[in-house]
């Protein structure tokens, strides 16, 4: 088939590269033409593992190209994926202007029939505002043509997104016509050739589907922290208590590691879309307020350590900090519990030397400038350069790197009894005590 992406952010570009990677033959379009040259010179806007590779192979092969002109893409289109940003507004409600823009140029341009797919995460209700801002443009131009609407919301971990489009646990797709349904099958046919993994539903059914995917696991990271907390007063191993409730099937092991707090693209700003939501429809839900108030809590969680070790002020003190991504496996700083924790640090007087394997060009740019101005952070090359005469070292996120460290090389580069305050639980308090460390772990 012939397809048109529009959207080349982390969505559109892994769905129009993996569309390719199966045969089809995909326009990807941004009106950001300086990332649309970048892609066309095979520079990419994110990091993803292996989808650089992807990208320059189907490109070469003429599966995969890259315009700013969506006129241009339809002319060889009959499926078009709205893979558009929708942030959060100030009240935490998705901001739908970017896919609506969408819509109403594929009606200023439509001539044939086509299928629209909601690729972006996006409120109950937006297919509606999707069929609708397309039916006016129509309407302007006095031209009947039919068209139809789908929701076909994406399920990507961000460092694992190729395997997952590749291989998805399901695919979700909300139609009302037998015909959207029949092209989204044989869109779909290879990624589900195993197992019938395709589940269709209701359009509303499936644009719900999606929030309550990601608060569902958003939940279970902030009930995981809240009893990680409880057990810090109660003198209580949490990794004990993972590894007690994990071994359940009914609970399992996934999302019930204590930590910092999520972060990212997806799981604050669907909370906070979905609480929204149900405030619009005058339903308290209670559960999710908890959950977004438990994370904001968390991400202050390795600082209220510090503080209680080192006293309010810091001033003089210097912090060495590992992981600044909000995660393995990505460059993405969205939301991260790292940010939070440098300007406590910072605020208080401190300094700080970060490190993180992949996501130094981005915290370049999204810091703030006068962090760096006036020597208060410093961000190095490597993660041992960042442990030179720190008091303490503060892991944020859990890179693979940072597991089993050279403890000795560690304790001749920090300071006199250096302290470790492990947001993600990597290592074992037994070891560090006896290997000269101070040790704060996240409920333990």
């Amino acid at each position: 088939m012939n397809l048109t992406v529009i959207g080349t952010g982390y969505v559109g570009l892994v769905t129009g590269t993996c569309f390719a990677e199966m045969g089809h033959h995909v326009t990807c379009v941004d009106v950001d033409q300086r990332k649309i040259d970048n892609l066309n010179k095979g520079i990419l806007p994110i990091y993803e593992p292996g989808l650089d590779a992807m990208v320059e192979h189907n490109a070469r092969d003429g599966r995969l190209a890259f315009t700013s002109s969506l006129p241009e893409a339809m002319r060889s289109s009959d499926v078009y994926f709205i893979a558009v940003g929708t942030p959060p507004g100030e009240d935490g409600s998705a901001d739908l202007q970017y896919v609506l823009a969408v819509a109403r140029e594929i009606g200023a341009h439509l001539d044939r029939y086509a299928l629209v797919v909601d690729k972006s995460t996006v409120p109950v209700g937006t297919a509606e505002q999707v069929r609708a801002a397309i039916d006016s443009e129509l309407e302007h131009r006095n031209v009947r043509v039919d068209f139809d609407v789908v929701s076909n919301p994406e399920f990507l971990k961000e460092g694992a997104a190729i395997n997952d489009f590749m291989k998805p646990d399901r695919i979700v797709v909300g139609a009302e016509s037998e015909r959207a349904i029949d092209l989204m099958r044989a869109l779909y046919a290879d990624f589900t050739r195993s197992h019938d993994r395709l589940l269709v539903m209701g359009v509303r059914d499936a644009e719900m589907t999606k929030y309550v995917a990601n608060a569902m696991l958003a939940t279970k990271i902030s009930f995981m922290n809240e009893v990680a907390n409880l057990c810090d007063r109660m003198g209580v191993d949490v990794e004990n208590v993972r590894t007690g409730i994990g071994s359940d099937s009914r609970i399992g092991y996934s999302f019930i590691y204590p930590g910092c707090g999520y972060g990212g693209s997806c799981f604050p700003k669907d909370v906070k879309a979905l609480i929204r939501m149900a405030g619009n429809h005058d339903f308290v839900p209670a559960v999710l307020e908890a959950v977004e108030a438990r994370n904001e809590q968390q991400k202050g969680y390795l600082f209220e350590k510090i503080r209680a070790h080192y006293g309010p002020d810091l001033s003089g003190r210097r912090f060495a900090l590992w992981g600044l991504a909000f995660k393995p496996g990505t460059d993405d700083m969205r939301e991260a519990a790292s940010k939070v924790l440098l300007r406590q640090l910072i605020d208080a007087g401190a300094s700080v030397r970060a490190y993180d394997p992949i996501a130094m060009d981005v915290a370049r740019d999204e810091l703030p400038a006068e962090w760096f101005g006036d020597g208060r952070l410093t961000l190095v090359d490597n993660q041992y350069d960042a442990l030179r005469d720190a008091d303490a070292l503060a892991l944020v996120t859990e890179w693979k790197p940072f597991r089993h460290p050279d403890f000795d090389a560690m304790r001749r580069l920090m300071r006199p009894d250096p302290a470790i305050f492990d947001g993600r639980n990597q290592y074992q308090p037994e070891n560090m005590q006896s290997d000269g460390f101070v040790y704060y772990g996240v409920g333990r």
